[in-house]
């Protein structure tokens, strides 16, 4: 197993977080990883985006130059993006910001309403755990158990009561992913 993945959006959308957890959980799994992360010099509203590669093997490079999976949490970084998919790949779109719909007929796309999901929870910062939940879903390459873990190692422990909510987040992301519809997972 040997997964290439890019996330991107602006900075504050919890990009660099997701990307960490993926690495931390491949980590957990005993799985080779690198997490190289990029951002503008804003702190939130910036771009941001991270490679990830989780790998049973040695990684030669961490450089991801034509990812296998790219989540997508806005629009620029659909536009910047899209396009280095490799062919069959998977694109997965937050579809409450990005309007636009992707071009390419060679890759396979998942429309999560990331934010919807998570404005229905009662907290729109756990959108990016409902794109975790969605690409751990089609990927496979760590539990979301094992992230789930991950989180609460990475976050401070002020924020351990977050967790049950990130928890939830992820798993309505997986079943999306997976076919159910938004509305029979939240009433």
């Amino acid at each position: 197993m040997h997964f290439e993945s890019v996330i991107a959006g602006f900075g504050g959308q919890g990009v660099l977080l997701t990307g960490q957890i993926i690495a931390y959980a491949g980590l957990m799994e005993d799985k080779h990883v690198s997490w190289i992360p990029s951002y503008g010099p804003e702190m939130r509203g910036g771009t941001a985006n991270c490679s990830v590669i989780v790998s049973d093997n040695k990684i030669g490079s961490p450089m991801v130059e034509e990812p296998g999976v790219a989540l997508i949490f806005n629009e620029p970084s659909m536009e910047k993006f899209e396009q280095q998919v490799r062919p069959g790949g998977i694109m997965v779109v937050n579809s409450s910001i990005v309007e636009k719909k992707v071009s390419r007929k060679d890759i396979h796309v998942y429309d999560i309403p990331a934010g919807k999901i998570a404005k229905q929870l009662g907290n729109e910062r756990v959108a990016n755990m409902v794109m975790l939940g969605a690409y751990l879903e089609l990927t496979g390459v760590v539990s979301t158990e094992s992230a789930i873990n991950a989180l609460g190692k990475i976050i401070s422990k002020k924020k351990q009561s977050i967790l049950e909510i990130n928890k939830k987040a992820a798993e309505i992301g997986a079943s999306v992913a997976a076919g159910y519809s938004v509305d029979s997972l939240l009433g």
